[in-house]
């Protein structure tokens, strides 16, 4: 069985809320974050499947397309591919936020799927995450949390990092079986 680590989007690959882009409808909206690709490529390098699962409702609100967040997603990987550093799958949630979907973090159905399709052993997988919905779909889903950011408040999550690249070299380093 597979190892994995489940990457929220926005907040931990690329900037959001932030003084350049409020949210990443657009491919001209997506900025990495400083540290996002070199840890995406650590992870690449130590073995773990590395996937996206990320909530995406503002195509449910009709801000944007699924073609536009696939052409965000085209962008991402390509920023990614400059450090030799690659996401196994996206999974996405396009429904509005309370449209009550399966498939809407905190409820695991995105990282339970890919887990499926990809013989992925839980219990030694990783979810990372910036707000508390990911942290909880992780703790569902049975893989470890780790939480992203600098917020004082408290969070359920195993294990809090200030970025990406930090998290990523402590799961290399300190983790890995």
């Amino acid at each position: 069985m597979n190892q994995a680590v489940f990457l929220d989007r926005d907040g931990v690959i690329n900037e959001v809320l932030s003084e350049r882009v409020r949210f990443v409808n657009r491919p001209e909206d997506f900025y990495l974050l400083d540290g996002a690709g070199e840890g995406i490529k650590l992870l690449n390098d130590a073995g773990f499947k590395v996937f996206v699962v990320t909530n995406q409702g503002g195509i449910g609100l009709g801000y944007m397309k699924e073609s536009d967040l696939h052409r965000v997603h085209d962008k991402m990987k390509k920023e990614l591919k400059t450090f030799q550093a690659s996401v196994d799958d996206i999974a996405y949630c396009p429904h509005k936020p309370h449209a009550n979907c399966p498939c809407r973090k905190p409820k695991p159905k995105m990282i339970l799927d890919l887990a499926e399709k990809y013989q992925v052993d839980l219990s030694r997988s990783f979810m990372i995450g910036d707000r508390e919905p990911d942290i909880e779909a992780g703790k569902r889903a049975g893989t470890r949390t780790v939480f992203i950011g600098d917020r004082e408040e408290k969070t359920d999550a195993d294990i809090s990092f200030p970025d990406l690249l930090s998290a990523a070299t402590w799961l290399t380093e300190c983790e890995m079986d």
